[in-house]
Parts: structure tokens; sequence; C-alpha cells
């Protein structure tokens, strides 16, 4: 039995958000209200930002009809960000935040990149002798977290991208003579977890259904092969629907297009511009029409259409991660760990945050088939069942009505900081 710790808790938000991000909040806050050695449970604004500023909000005042509306409720309730702590002064500022505020369990909810974040506090606390129990929670809808079978945030984007390739493949078929083409550009930096996700459009025991084109990352991409894949499904099809990962590589791992030499906030390339790239060599080559959807940021807020399993399972790993700090783990991630049955089943592990940070999970190349545009029976048989399953959203007025935080501030203790 690990000695307890009294003390308050911090939860921070980091990375792009999911629709299912703050069911995770929503988990930590109902467990962390079940124990009495945590006596006040905080959020950090805008997630690293609310560290440096002292800038946290009371979650335990908000109501609970807020909390549990934080389930179906989509993007970043604390707000979030992409800023990273980088010199000895910001490390030396948050422990000083945390020591003002009797900060001793601190939850971390972002993806592989951010997590480098909670692994540095946990180490920043030990040198300092300051007892600190840190747990990072997994979210992106990327899916290319390590350690975990699968990470929050990802069915509930197949679920969305998966719709939406049904119903423009429904508006293609319309429309088609053998002459349109249907690009379907999705997120992806460098893995295909999303992209293939789209075939989950496809029915059972129809393998000619759209998408009828899958573009990864992991496979290197060539002009020449795509303007022929497209050429034969126009000849056996009314249309081709094309899917492709924002991050498509040629065969010396160059990006296939970028949108801008600029780059964001943590030094990566911005990426977007592929889906106007195939339209043009596909008008231009194939003399077909071509047009271009871009889902963009619908695909991680579309809470809408999110999977229950996937909104469960984020609230589980919420939850998860208080048991564990309570019972005196530190420096980990939770994870999600598959069932052996047949019938699909899923508990939560731990796994170290040194384990997580610099790692990126890719999809398996065994998973593609030999002609590299489409999925086998094993990524079927590994997603299907993270889409299961709808949200129960309440509406007002026809649309939507998604639950939002009062965040009745924490006072301030300590002077501002300077950047």
């Amino acid at each position: 039995m690990a000695e307890e710790l009294v003390g308050n808790c911090l939860i921070g938000q980091s990375g792009g958000p999911t629709a299912v991000i703050n069911a995770s909040v929503a988990g930590v806050v109902a467990e962390a209200l079940n124990h009495s050695c945590i006596e006040e449970v905080y959020g950090s604004l805008n997630g690293v930002l609310g560290l440096l500023n002292e800038d946290f909000v009371d979650l335990a005042a908000e109501s609970q009809q807020a909390i549990r509306g934080l389930r179906y409720t989509p993007g970043a309730a604390l707000g979030t960000c992409r800023t990273k702590l980088k010199k000895p002064a910001d490390y030396d500022r948050v422990l000083e935040v945390f020591k003002a505020h009797n900060i001793r369990y601190y939850f971390h909810i972002g993806d592989a990149d951010s997590q480098e974040t909670a692994a540095k506090l946990g180490e920043l606390a030990k040198a300092a002798a300051y007892d600190l129990r840190v747990i990072g929670i997994p979210k992106t809808v990327e899916n290319d977290l390590p350690a975990t079978d699968h990470c929050p945030g990802y069915g509930s984007a197949l679920k969305f991208i998966g719709a939406t390739v049904k119903e423009l493949a429904l508006d293609a078929d319309a429309m088609g003579q053998g002459d349109l083409v249907t690009i379907v550009e999705v997120m992806g930096r460098n893995t295909g977890w999303l992209a293939a996700g789209a075939s989950l459009a496809k029915r059972r025991d129809h393998p000619n259904d759209p998408p009828h084109l899958v573009y990864l990352p992991e496979v290197p991409f060539t002009n020449e092969k795509f303007l022929d894949d497209v050429r034969r499904v126009l000849k056996r099809e009314k249309h081709c629907v094309v899917v492709a990962s924002e991050g498509l590589v040629d065969k010396d791992g160059n990006y296939v297009s970028v949108e801008t030499s600029a780059t964001d906030t943590a030094g990566h390339a911005q990426l977007g511009g592929v889906g106007e790239f195939m339209k043009d060599l596909v008008e231009s080559q194939v003399g077909a029409k071509a047009r271009v959807a871009r889902l963009g940021v619908a695909q991680r807020a579309a809470a809408h259409l999110a999977s229950k399993t996937d909104a469960d399972e984020a609230f589980l790993v919420g939850q998860a991660a208080v048991k564990a700090a309570v019972n005196g783990e530190s420096d980990k991630l939770v994870t999600l760990v598959r069932g052996d049955g047949d019938n699909y089943t899923c508990e939560t592990g731990l796994s170290a945050l040194t384990d997580v940070v610099g790692n990126l999970k890719k999809l398996p190349k065994e998973w593609v088939n030999e002609d590299g545009v489409s999925l086998n029976f094993q990524f079927f048989r590994y997603a299907t069942p993270l889409i299961q399953g709808e949200v129960t959203v309440p509406y007002d007025n026809g649309l939507p009505a998604y639950a939002r935080l009062g965040k009745e501030g924490v006072n301030k203790t300590l002077p501002g900081y300077e950047a």
C-alpha cells in the first residue's frame, strides 16, 4: 500500500483537441472526488501556459451537470496549446506554482509529443525532492501513441471519416459516368491510421465499395502509380473515391505536398494541399473531373458522430489515472489493453512515460494489401470495434447543446511570469 499523499490535483490538456478529450477530464474529476487525499481539483487553462501563468480553475466548484456534459462535448474545455517548457526558468516557475498551490497530483492529457512535458515535470519534482505524482493520459486522433493498443479520440475520428466517405461516395455515384474522381484529404502527419479508417466505409463482402484507393504515409507515393490506379478504377466504376493522408511522402521520405514553408510552434511543417496536388494530376493526366474534400479539423471536432466505445474509454483512462496516482504510481502513461477473446474487451494498464516520448506507432505494413492502396482483414478486425455505439447528445433548437465550464478562477499567489 502506497503512503498516502495529501494535496491538490491539477489537470492539463495539450495539443489538438479530440471529440472525446473532455470525457477524460470528466473521468479525472469524477474519480478525484472519491479520494479524501485529494483536497482540491484544479484545471490548468491552456495547458502549459496555465502552468506558467498560474492560471487555474476550480473544477470541483463546477456543477455536476457541466462535468457530466463534458462526456459529450468536443474541443478542449480547459483550453490547450502547443507550447513546450523550454528553458530552465520555465521549469523553475512551474515548480514554484505547484508548491504555491500544494499540487501533489498532476494529470497530463496529451499525445506522444506533449507527454514529454509530463515526463520532464516528474524528473523535475524528483530532483527538487518535491512529492509529486505525474500520470499521462493518452489522446490523439492520429493513434500514433506507442504502448497503448489504441488512443482515445481515434475511434470517433474514424466514425466521422467513415460516415463522411460513405456520404460523399453516394453523392459521386449519382453524378459519375466513369469520369469523376473524389479526393478526400484526411489528417495524418506521419502515419496512416486515419486514412486507413476510411476503409470502414466499405460494406462487408463488397471489396469494390468506396473508398477505392487509400494512400498512406507508410507506403511511398509515386505520381505514375497513382494515375494508373485511378485509370484502373474508372474503367470499372462510375466514379473513383480516393482517400489520402496529408503526410504522404515519396520514396526519399519527402512530403508530397507542403502547404507553406512555415512551421507551427512545435516546429512541425504545416501540411496540407495533397488533395489539390492529386486533383491537378487527375485533371491534367487522366482528363477526368476531380473534386477535393478536405476534412480538416472537423475530423477531431465532430462529437455529434462520436463513438460511444471511444467516449467511454476516454472517461475510463481519466478514472484510471487518478486510481494509479493515489496508489503511488508516477511517471506513467495510462494505456488501453485489448482482450484476447473474439468479443472486444478493453481494460487499462500503465507504461513508463519515458517509453512513449520520442516514439511513433506506425500502421503495420502487413495490414496493407500488396496493391498498397487497400487494407486487409487485420485492420478491419482492429478498427471496427472502436467505432461502435453512439453518444447521446442533447439538442437545443435543432442543434447540439454542448456543455461549457463556468471556469471559476483560482486566486493567484505569485507574481506574473515573464516568458
